[in-house]
């Protein structure tokens, strides 16, 4: 693999950050996870956009220009041979504030660390899709935004990491995490979705979790086919009653839900609007890739 380190492409076994970065001790950074669909990147310049977002919401100064993103995404796929016909490729930049002396002062960094790893995407198995996955609701609550805010896309994960934790004891595919007032807010890498009565329903924003990509986009879908949507504040007995749910994100597109907490939910299978929105999503994905 040919991993892009600060200024050149450099070997896996080249690829070393110093452990004075403040990344590996503070956790001190941003990243986004990006895919291709053949040779063209999905949402591209929503993603650059989230990731300069989330540097400006902690104060990092990104080294590489905005305009020379997209050649160095796709060096970076050529490199490794992914991003064609038969081989999407699954993208990650990560971008700490750098090596420094010890301390919690952005200051003792003089420059960021920028990273850029490309290997071919492993979407998941199709069975998942047919069967749905099961999800259990953590015991880990969501970090307040007033703290941390999610619209941050931070290198600290241990929030998500706990209540991933949790999912794998359970044998379940992922948690649903609660706010602070027991509102649901998202899973540990997808947003959640749920239909109930013919409503297309997903936590607002100011639940506190990450305005998903995928999400928003998902939701313009939804308003296109005319379906009902709600953005709002529920709670977990509203999946309890709904008739179906799903995730989505970058990498997975639209999985169905079809078990919470050991129960199942509506019929127990992926439901017509999962379906509906999936089958949308995949023809006009074309739509959100880039020229």
């Amino acid at each position: 693999m040919w991993i892009y380190l600060n200024d050149r492409f450099v070997t896996e076994q080249e690829a070393v950050v110093s452990v004075f970065d403040h990344g590996f001790l503070y956790g001190d950074g941003v990243y986004e996870t990006i895919r291709s669909y053949g040779s063209r990147i999905f949402m591209r310049d929503q993603h650059l956009a989230r990731l300069r977002r989330s540097a400006e919401g902690i104060g990092l100064a990104i080294p590489i220009p905005e305009q020379q993103w997209p050649a160095l995404l796709h060096e970076a796929m050529e490199k490794n041979v992914v991003g064609q016909d038969h081989r999407d490729a699954y993208l990650r930049i990560t971008i700490s504030r750098g090596p420094g002396d010890i301390g919690l002062d952005p200051s003792l960094c003089p420059t960021a660390t920028v990273v850029i790893m490309t290997k071919p995407l492993q979407p998941p198995p199709p069975e998942q899709y047919k069967t749905g996955v099961s999800l259990i609701v953590a015991n880990t609550r969501r970090n307040l935004p007033s703290a941390l805010s999610p619209q941050i896309k931070a290198t600290n994960f241990l929030n998500n990491i706990l209540a991933k934790r949790e999912a794998i004891a359970a044998g379940a595919f992922d948690s649903i995490l609660l706010n602070w007032e027991s509102q649901l807010t998202e899973c540990t890498v997808s947003n959640i979705f749920f239909v109930l009565a013919g409503r297309l329903c997903t936590p607002s924003l100011d639940c506190g979790l990450l305005d998903g990509i995928t999400r928003d986009l998902l939701l313009g879908l939804a308003r296109d086919a005319q379906i009902p949507v709600s953005e709002g504040h529920f709670g977990v007995e509203s999946l309890h009653q709904a008739d179906e749910c799903f995730l989505t994100n970058t990498t997975m597109e639209v999985m169905p839900v079809t078990r919470v907490d050991g129960h199942p939910v509506g019929k127990g299978t992926p439901g017509p609007i999962t379906q509906q929105l999936h089958g949308q999503f995949i023809a006009n994905r074309a739509r959100f890739l880039e020229p």
